[in-house]
């Protein structure tokens, strides 16, 4: 069974950079897409970005020009890089993992594994 295992969030000033990191262990994932969503106190679960095993990557509209997706297949593991961040992306950083066929999903409920999360927070 996969077990995906998040890290890297952290407390940074509005405009600042962090880089998350979601270690995937376990069956050979490397064939399905993966993705990052994230959730706010007091709002829905939000998709934030995803990439197919083959590399072809999705953003929602507020990410683009400023987080960046990327996988190690070596190191099995998935990245979420984000720059000049703000206090609206402030939440708990999820990764998951896609097992539906086609490009990767928009929507949380083809995410079949998911990782226990790690918190940014986004001072202004």
């Amino acid at each position: 069974q996969v077990q995906l295992v998040e890290s890297g969030g952290g407390s940074v000033q509005s405009g600042g950079s962090l880089r998350l990191s979601c270690a995937a262990s376990g069956n050979d994932e490397s064939s399905f897409s993966m993705g990052w969503f994230r959730q706010a106190p007091g709002k829905e679960r939000e998709w934030v970005s995803c990439i197919t095993s083959d590399g072809k990557t999705k953003y929602t509209d507020s990410a683009k020009g400023r987080f960046t997706i990327s996988q190690d297949s070596a190191k099995n593991t998935l990245y979420l890089q984000m720059n000049s961040l703000e206090p609206g992306d402030a939440a708990m950083y999820y990764c998951a993992l896609d097992t539906s066929p086609g490009p990767c999903s928009t929507y949380h409920g083809y995410y079949n594994v998911w990782g226990q999360g790690t918190q940014v927070t986004v001072s202004s």
